[in-house]
């Protein structure tokens, strides 16, 4: 963008109405402070702590720890051995950060 060195300057106090003429032309627009959004309907995705899922099914199969793989002793999750930083210990990179 080309800036034009001779146009005349604004003043702190020109700089101050704008911004204050801006303002008050938001306060008075309606749709400005409105959120479309349904509470009933954002609450039904929301799961509390706690609650009783006992009617639920794992759907996903679980397969044991393979071969090429490790348990981190920090975190207790299964990663990949390209992941080990500390052999002795079996901690994973992101743990050892």
């Amino acid at each position: 963008m080309a800036t034009d060195y001779d146009a005349p300057r604004k003043t702190d106090e020109e700089i101050n109405e704008d911004s204050i003429e801006e303002l008050k032309a938001r306060r008075h627009d309606k749709n400005s402070g409105k959120v479309d959004e349904d509470e009933a309907e954002a609450a039904e995705s929301f799961e509390l702590p706690g609650a009783d899922l006992s009617h639920e099914e794992l759907a996903v199969q679980v397969l044991p720890r393979q071969e090429d793989e490790f348990t981190c002793s920090v975190c207790f999750l299964v990663h990949h051995r390209s992941q080990l930083a500390n052999v002795k210990k079996k901690i994973c990179r992101d743990c050892a950060a």
